[in-house]
């Protein structure tokens, strides 16, 4: 597996102890529909988190959520429309973003909380 994969798994991983320390069960993890695919899907009470992950080594080239384009935007939010209606849940939805910055030096997690009101 090539080093950036081995960063965004690590980066994947980290993320779901993350969330699960915040109470989230997690559901899913690269939960795919066509062309999209959700990092992460957990759930709290009656709140459904589909989360974005991106691992980063550095922020060099700036802040990890920065690489999110309004096409992948749009492709999450019809994949977390199929997950919800295909298993007839009744839950609030909401789009988080987790950004992480991992290396020797440090583990910095940025978790923004409906973030697709934040960029």
């Amino acid at each position: 597996m090539a080093q950036h994969n081995d960063l965004g798994k690590e980066g994947e991983d980290l993320a779901v102890e993350f969330l699960i320390k915040k109470g989230f069960k997690i559901l899913n993890r690269n939960w795919r529909f066509k062309k999209a695919e959700i990092d992460i899907i957990a759930q709290k009470d009656n709140l459904l988190v589909m989360a974005e992950v991106k691992t980063r080594s550095t922020n060099y080239f700036g802040d990890p959520q920065e690489f999110i384009k309004p096409k992948q935007k749009q492709m999450l939010i019809n994949a977390i429309d199929e997950y919800v209606v295909s298993r007839e849940l009744d839950v609030n939805v909401r789009f988080d973003f987790i950004g992480i910055i991992l290396n020797k030096k440090e583990t910095k997690i940025e978790h923004l909380e409906d973030a697709f009101f934040h960029f």
